[in-house]
């Protein structure tokens, strides 16, 4: 059974935000046509997601140096252990699908705090004596992106960092390819925004046949 990874960065659901109205068409079209898979969505303004911080890195290295688990404090053991259930349910994936909107050039915080934890050696990727090598080449991923202006193109495409970060970040996992289904100009031409919305839905339910 294929399991699939629906993650979503936005504070807003369907109704209000373009990015989840397409994600939603996609992941329902995606579901009709693929019943067997295994859907599973990681809401992350919902979800448990630690930054890695103090209590983080002192708890891996206690780790590293021998200590027990037990011998974490409280929140290095909570920290911890929720940064590892997060990583071993994205390896155990075989297809994601990120919704974000952009956000001042990038995505949400809670986006790169979520690809921080599972970003782990061993795990999505490996150090060898040629650098990094990525583990996840059975994968596959998307990414639904909302923008109000224009950056496919033009000026503007070099400012665009949400959907570049996520392509590096896919490379160095291994996964061999990252699509991307963007909705964009709705805010820079308001009078067509009902227009462009409508036209990233059927896009959306085509891509869900071949993803």
């Amino acid at each position: 059974m294929t399991k699939v990874l629906y993650i979503t960065a936005h504070p807003h659901d369907h109704t209000q935000s373009y990015s989840m109205a397409v994600g939603k068409t996609f992941v329902e079209t995606y579901k009709e046509l693929n019943p067997n898979d295994e859907i599973i969505h990681i809401d992350l303004y919902k979800e448990n997601i630690p930054y890695i911080d103090a209590d983080v890195f002192n708890g891996w290295g206690k780790l590293r140096s021998g200590q027990a688990f037990e011998e974490l404090t409280v929140d290095e053991k909570a920290k911890v252990s929720r940064l590892n259930e997060l990583s071993e349910q994205f390896i155990s994936a075989d297809k994601y699908v990120f919704v974000t909107p952009l956000w001042n050039f990038s995505f949400p915080p809670v986006m790169k705090a979520y690809l921080d934890s599972v970003a782990v050696a061993g795990k999505t990727f490996k150090y060898t004596e040629q650098g990094p090598v990525g583990l996840l080449t059975d994968k596959k991923a998307l990414h639904i992106q909302a923008r109000g202006g224009f950056y496919s193109e033009g000026p503007a495409a070099q400012m665009e960092m949400g959907h570049r970060y996520l392509d590096v970040m896919m490379q160095f996992f291994g996964v061999p390819s990252l699509e991307g289904l963007f909705v964009e100009g709705h805010n820079a031409m308001p009078d067509k925004a009902q227009e462009i919305k409508e036209n990233a839905i059927a896009r959306a339910k085509d891509l869900a046949q071949t993803f």
